[in-house]
């Protein structure tokens, strides 16, 4: 008689298994222990749409494809019922497990997000209906290390190093090539002996900033020699001597042009402490701490290196050691200020320009300042991942903003002990926050701002998205896109020369680069500076948020942030008062009483219900540039003073004609016309409850506390 060989069915293990292997570190070995340690166990939800696996350490590895992560957990889920079965009724029947897995694969895990009524709701439940999604494309899915995926590896790492450094060569030429009828000007004026700088806005004030900086070398010099040495020659000195009093220098001499923002910060009486921050996909990062070392005692390394992926715990661990919120008593605590910075920039760029650095003048001034840095920036560090994997890499402004700056604020306010903080971000920084706090994001993150001040914020783009060089990295494909640029770092070459150049030959060719890129000149800089300012930048970005920036699909196409390039368009419409266009987005498209439906207490509704933000969104305080090109400020005015975002209050605006991008934080006037109003903003919205526990700012005793209209 014949025996018919029956396939048994793989068991939900079995599934389990093989869908996790794909989403660990490493390839599961059974003869390796140290794989088995880093296999995928399930799927955190940070948000709806944002799934981090879990390793079996503990560990924690970056986005994954919503559907991938969902899988994960519904055969996870599987298993963990055919386990209670076994143990209730001593064997499991394949049917009734394969109808359990039925019912549990649209079930969301009960760690997923507060956004769901119940823990375990469906995910097409827990998900608010989207209109961002189209500017959030799905990141590609890397598994573990394997033959086929390091091949393909190599060959990106091998297009994208020639391919991206020719690109980054055409660059370059171009800046050299447009610079050259400056070239020819500047040495007409020079030969009819007049001063190509003598145009310049702040010439004069430049050349006495030069006379201060020569003195302050030549004193360093004396006082290096002589500890003791004679009373101060002039008045500047005099009131030099004064201010170090309380803030003496502990650095001096020639700029010596580094990279290191706590040799800037004692330069000028301040010093910088370091700490390690782990978001909660597993990036480390480094979170300054700026401070005056005559008040306030650094805190140990052991404490400083904690990084639990944690973000905004009810309680936060003690271990030991004093914080800063312990350093000074009742009545005298400094509140925290936590600076972010731009796109290609590290938090360094508000620590160049001596005391008239943003970051300097907010300490100096009485605050608590704390300075964010995005993912990689000078170092790229991971919980588990190496650099040379892709998923190190896999990330883009979405990550930056609801995983980078939640960790950024959470460890500021668990260092500080308060409840709330300021957050001032520039350029990219106002990107991320804006993306966080939207409703479909992270929007629980607005109530632990006291005032969101934005510095050239960048919502919509401006102008200069359309040059040549842009468009071209437009209209290529994703697919084009990653041979040119690779998916690890975006043109790593730049770091390279940072390492190898001299800081002012480094400092020169930045300027170059850039100024033709992005339309910026130096004609409100101190000349004199400029070197250093381009000491922290450019950093390590990924070539996926590059492409988020710059490619098809995202910013450089949709021309926002938030909104897709139809919504724009309909703004638009509006602005313009073309009611009868407005009309025609009204459910039913009545043409009578247009005009107070489209400017009445309807209107305002109806421009409301496509809003960013809800009822969580903190005060804003906004700071444009009015001949900025890479970004535009006004159109964003615009939608807040029309009534599209009914939950935002802003606390000030200003539009500054002349300045472009960077000047809102390198002006040589930017602490007249930038940095004292961000102070006054941030001590306006502060709670009463912190401004008694506080010192006040400088010169800000007589302001009262910012009337908010949620409050009434």
């Amino acid at each position: 008689m014949a025996v018919t060989a029956v396939t048994q069915p793989s068991t939900s293990s079995d599934r389990y298994a093989r869908h996790a292997e794909h989403l660990s570190l490493l390839p599961q070995d059974k003869n390796n222990p140290e794989a088995a340690s880093t296999a995928a166990v399930q799927a955190n939800f940070i948000t709806p749409r944002d799934p981090v696996i879990q390793t079996a350490n503990g560990g924690r590895l970056p986005a994954v494809p919503l559907a991938e992560a969902e899988e994960l957990n519904r055969l996870k889920h599987a298993v963990d019922n055919e386990g209670s079965q076994s143990k209730k009724h001593g064997k499991t029947n394949t049917a009734s497990t394969a109808e359990q897995e039925t019912d549990s694969a649209t079930t969301m895990p009960d760690h997923a997000s507060g956004q769901s009524a119940k823990a375990d709701a469906p995910l097409r439940s827990a998900i608010p209906p989207t209109k961002t999604h189209p500017l959030f494309p799905q990141l590609p899915l890397y598994g573990p290390p394997s033959l086929l995926r390091n091949l393909q590896t190599t060959a990106f790492q091998l297009s994208s190093a020639v391919l991206s450094l020719a690109f980054l060569g055409t660059i370059v030429l171009g800046s050299l090539f447009t610079s050259i009828p400056l070239l020819f000007h500047h040495l007409y004026l020079r030969l009819t002996l007049r001063n190509p700088d003598a145009r310049r806005p702040f010439y004069d004030a430049e050349k006495r900033r030069q006379r201060l900086r020569k003195q302050s070398a030549r004193a360093w010099k004396r006082r290096r020699r002589r500890p003791s040495f004679s009373k101060p020659d002039d008045r500047d000195d005099e009131e030099r001597s004064r201010h170090e009093e309380e803030y003496e220098p502990k650095e001096g001499g020639k700029d010596p042009l580094i990279c290191d923002v706590g040799y800037y910060a004692r330069r000028v009486g301040l010093d910088v402490e370091e700490f390690c921050v782990q978001t909660e996909d597993g990036f480390i990062l480094a979170l300054w701490h700026i401070y005056n070392p005559k008040e306030y005692t650094r805190t140990s390394s052991s404490h400083r290196d904690r990084d639990e992926p944690i973000v905004f715990p009810k309680t936060y661990p003690d271990d030991g050691h004093a914080s800063p919120s312990q350093q000074h008593p009742h009545g005298s605590r400094r509140y925290p200020v936590l600076l972010v910075h731009g796109l290609l920039q590290s938090a360094g760029s508000y620590c160049t320009n001596d005391d008239d650095s943003l970051a300097f003048y907010l300490a100096k001034s009485g605050y608590d300042v704390w300075l964010g840095n995005n993912r990689h920036g000078m170092q790229p560090r991971h919980q588990m991942l190496s650099n040379s994997d892709p998923r190190m890499w896999n990330w883009n402004i979405r990550q930056m903003g609801v995983m980078d700056l939640p960790a950024l604020v959470s460890r500021v306010l668990s260092e500080t002990g308060f409840p709330k903080l300021a957050l001032v971000c520039h350029s990219q920084g106002t990107t991320e926050t804006f993306v966080a706090l939207a409703k479909e994001q992270r929007p629980e993150l607005g109530n632990k701002i006291s005032v969101f001040c934005a510095l050239a914020p960048a919502v919509y783009a401006g102008p200069l998205i359309g040059k040549m060089y842009f468009k071209f990295m437009r209209i290529i494909s994703p697919g084009m896109f990653r041979v040119i640029f690779g998916i690890h770092a975006f043109i790593p070459f730049m770091m390279t020369m940072h390492r190898w150049l001299p800081g002012s030959l480094y400092g020169a060719l930045g300027y170059r680069v850039f100024s033709f890129l992005f339309n910026w000149s130096d004609t409100r800089w101190d000349r004199g500076l400029r070197n250093r300012f381009f000491q922290f930048a450019p950093v390590y970005v990924s070539a996926e948020s590059m492409r988020w920036w710059l490619g098809r699909e995202c910013f450089a196409s949709q021309k926002c942030i938030l909104a897709t390039r139809e919504e724009g368009r309909r703004e638009e419409e509006e602005d313009e008062g073309d009611a009868e266009a407005m009309e025609n987005y009204f459910d039913h498209g009545e043409t009578h009483q247009t005009e107070e439906r489209c400017h009445g207490a309807e209107g305002r509704r109806w421009r409301g219900r496509n809003a960013w933000y809800d009822e969580q969104v903190p005060p804003f305080a906004l700071w444009i540039g009015g001949s900025d090109e890479l970004v535009d400020g006004r159109r964003l005015l615009r939608r807040f003073e029309r009534g599209r975002e009914p939950y935002v209050r802003v606390v000030h605006q200003k539009v500054i004609e002349e300045y472009e991008h960077l000047d809102v934080i390198w002006a040589m006037d930017m602490i007249e016309k930038v940095g004292i109003e961000v102070k006054e903003a941030i001590w306006r919205t502060a709670s009463s409850e912190a401004r008694k526990d506080c010192r006040v700012p400088k010169d800000c005793g007589d302001l009262d506390i910012w009337d908010d209209p949620a409050r009434r």
